[in-house]
């Protein structure tokens, strides 16, 4: 592959972001699909902790978790709904590394998206994600004003929560550049660049390759596509060391023909057998904590 401009390679020749060991992020359900989209998507604490266990089993690194509601389906911003499935991931993993989701399509309200943030002792989650601004998803708008990202960015320092960054393209990791020169967000980082989202970054290596070219420094990163994007980003991350996010949130598809709907458990083996294909090794949870400065094992 040829060099990406400007410093997309560091001093020993590699992509900027780059690791010698890939993290799997897992996505096992977001705020939109449900039963009705596809009887896979993971609604209740049970059938999450189920899909968290099974993952666990094949191997992951971390876990993006959003709440949903089991009789309506709809997503849960409560702490208390956080904890049942924390707790129950808990049961048989101590070192997995949690993030849990601040996201504003369904809760705009800062009160509702910092609740999750309250949480102590072994329920309190490793990571929060940050959404580093305002876009549109095909119908439906996600709000993040400034004063909502300062918001919770200020409630997770004050309880020593990593921020999940989420980049959708190449100026909220521009914003992040901002936070940092302000000191409000401090190294190690890690971000998500999710591609594929109609009003944002699209998934080609042309938008890929500047998303890469901007990170900040010392930043981990892992790529996401949005419906059948999403086996080409992971594609694309893996070759080049990068980590992957996956599962259910981002795509409902096995294959780009819409012709079988995957489980999340698809979703992971295939990126098990490229990370193999492509001769690296998975990253284990106690290592991103390492390399993040989280809290050790539980």
């Amino acid at each position: 592959m040829a060099d990406l401009p400007g410093k997309s390679r560091n001093t020993k020749g590699m992509v900027q972001g780059h690791m010698d060991k890939i993290i799997i992020n897992f996505t096992p359900t977001g705020m939109f699909p449900g039963k009705k989209d596809s009887p896979f998507v993971p609604i209740s604490s049970r059938e999450i902790i189920e899909d968290v266990k099974a993952a666990c089993k094949l191997g992951i690194t971390m876990v993006h978790l959003h709440a949903r509601d089991e009789n309506s389906g709809e997503p849960c911003y409560k702490k208390e709904k956080y904890a049942e499935i924390i707790a129950g991931i808990r049961k048989f993993s101590e070192d997995l590394v949690i993030c849990v989701s601040t996201s504003g399509p369904a809760f705009p309200e800062a009160s509702k998206r910092t609740d999750i943030l309250s949480l102590d002792g072994d329920l309190k989650p490793d990571m929060a994600s940050l959404t580093l601004s305002s876009f549109n998803f095909n119908k439906q708008a996600s709000l993040n004003p400034p004063e909502t990202i300062l918001q919770l960015l200020h409630e997770m320092n004050m309880r020593d929560i990593k921020p999940e960054l989420e980049a959708f393209d190449s100026g909220m990791i521009n914003y992040a550049k901002y936070l940092i020169k302000k000191g409000l967000l401090t190294p190690p980082h890690y971000m998500n660049l999710i591609l594929g989202n109609i009003a944002c970054a699209q998934a080609d290596l042309l938008h890929l390759s500047v998303m890469i070219n901007d990170l900040p420094e010392d930043c981990l990163c892992s790529i996401g596509g949005m419906g059948a994007n999403q086996i080409v980003m992971n594609s694309l991350a893996i070759a080049m060391g990068l980590g992957v996010r996956t599962g259910l949130e981002d795509n409902l598809w096995y294959d780009s023909k819409r012709t079988k709907l995957a489980k999340n458990i698809d979703l992971l083996e295939r990126v098990h057998m490229l990370i193999h294909a492509n001769e690296k090794e998975l990253m284990h949870p106690a290592e991103l904590r390492n390399r993040l400065h989280l809290r050790g094992k539980r």
